[in-house]
């Protein structure tokens, strides 16, 4: 019988610089030994999310994800199975959508806002790592990003900072803090602590 991968969830705040640890990860290691799939690329189309009482579309809750379809994917990578999935991006204009292809691997990393809070995936998590950092160190950092990756004016950004993000963060991401196995603080840098990561997944390649 095959060995059951080892899964690795990695959820955060907006801005906390969960992306950012991920892609260092994934520099170290080849595709056949970690493979990454997040829910970001689960995003159900803007139709068909909320909107708020200003009429702004509100993407910041856990029902904003077909977190079903993303379920069963992972559960395909951990029988052994490859699929392909189109990139979501972020309702950007000027992006265009590639095709990902995830294939399994000894390690899975998880990653997404709301991975311990959907319970039927936090359960087959086998680590847990929460990436921390201060509050305003996660504004400036959404700023930047959403400015520069997904076209959003500032205005936009602040607004759904306040009434959607800081909301949703309080309310279905912070309360995991204290149950994760592991907290990486990202107020500054988390070299040491992606040090660590890196040698915890050598050993379990």
């Amino acid at each position: 019988m095959k060995e059951k991968p080892y899964l690795i969830g990695i959820t955060g705040g907006s801005g906390s610089g969960k992306t950012t640890l991920i892609r260092e990860l994934e520099k170290s290691f080849s595709k056949k030994e970690v493979c990454v799939i997040s829910l970001d690329d689960y995003y159900y189309p803007k139709e068909k999310q909320k909107v708020d009482n200003e009429g702004v579309v509100n993407f910041d809750l856990p029902g904003a994800i077909n977190k079903k379809a993303f379920l069963a994917d992972l559960k395909s990578l951990i029988a052994g199975a490859s699929f392909q999935r189109t990139e979501y991006t972020f309702n950007n204009e000027k992006a265009k959508p590639k095709k990902i292809t995830l294939r399994p691997a000894p390690i899975i990393i998880v990653e997404g806002l709301y991975i311990f809070h959907y319970k039927k995936i936090n359960a087959l998590l086998d680590l847990r790592v929460f990436v921390h950092a201060k509050a305003n160190v996660k504004l400036i950092r959404r700023i930047i990003r959403d400015k520069t990756e997904r076209n959003y004016p500032l205005e936009d950004v602040l607004y759904r900072y306040e009434h959607h993000v800081l909301p949703s963060f309080e309310r279905y991401i912070e309360p995991y803090r204290e149950r994760a196995d592991l907290v990486i603080n990202n107020h500054k840098d988390y070299n040491e602590a992606l040090k660590l990561l890196k040698v915890f997944i050598k050993s379990k390649v």
